[in-house]
Order: C-alpha cells, then sequence, then structure tokens
C-alpha cells in the first residue's frame, strides 16, 4: 500500500520526538493534558468574535489558526501512538457510528444532539 500525506506526517512526528528523547515525557495523560492546552490556545482566536467575524479571520489570524491546528494534530497523532490506535481507523468508526446516530433525513438543518429530536419521533 502506497505512503499516504498521513502516514508521512506520523513519521515526522515520531521522528522529532525521538530525536529529541522526549518519548519519557509523553505519557497519555501528559498527551491529553497538552492536547486540550492546544485546544484552547484555538478557541482563544475565536473568542469574543461574532459568528460572522469568525468566518472571515485576517490572513494573519488565519496562519496562526493554522499553527495552533498543526500542534493539536500533532499532540493528537502522539496520543494515538502512544495508546497504539489508529486515527484513521478510529474516525471511520466513529463516521459509522454518528451516521446512525444522526441519520440525514432526521438530522439536517437541524444543531441538537440526536437525544433531543430523536424524541420527535
Amino acid at each position: 500500500m502506497a505512503e499516504t500525506d498521513f502516514d508521512r506526517i506520523k513519521q515526522q512526528v515520531r521522528q522529532f520526538v525521538v530525536e529529541r528523547e522526549w518519548d519519557q515525557f509523553h505519557s497519555p495523560k501528559n498527551l491529553s493534558m497538552a492536547l486540550i492546552v492546544e485546544a484552547a490556545e484555538l478557541v482563544e482566536h475565536f473568542q469574543w468574535l461574532t459568528e460572522e467575524e469568525s468566518c472571515k479571520l485576517s490572513p494573519e489570524k488565519l496562519a496562526e489558526v493554522e499553527l495552533e491546528l498543526a500542534d493539536i494534530q500533532i499532540y493528537l497523532i502522539s496520543l494515538a501512538h502512544k495508546l497504539q490506535l489508529d486515527l484513521v481507523a478510529a474516525a471511520e468508526k466513529k463516521l459509522v457510528l454518528n451516521a446512525q446516530k444522526y441519520p440525514a433525513e432526521k438530522a439536517r438543518g437541524i444543531s441538537k444532539k440526536y437525544s433531543e429530536y430523536k424524541a420527535r419521533d
């Protein structure tokens, strides 16, 4: 099977960690905490913006958001590696589960949780 871009990034992340001997610090606890810190840093870029403003970021702000997303992805890849989980397979599985919980014919145009509109049946 051909190597994907995601496979290449996973290998680059692993190499980065190995070269710095950081694996000793990369417990699931520490990686999950780092992941949530980076997610909070992402949220800071949108705090106090209107819905419209959040969709029209300046090129500079968009570049900052891009780097935060990269940090999140790097920690997510590291956590999945540490736990020996396949992120692609997990996402595929979750999409199947979400399709069952949120069938298009019932969920289309509705932002409520599935349990809220399911009760309308």
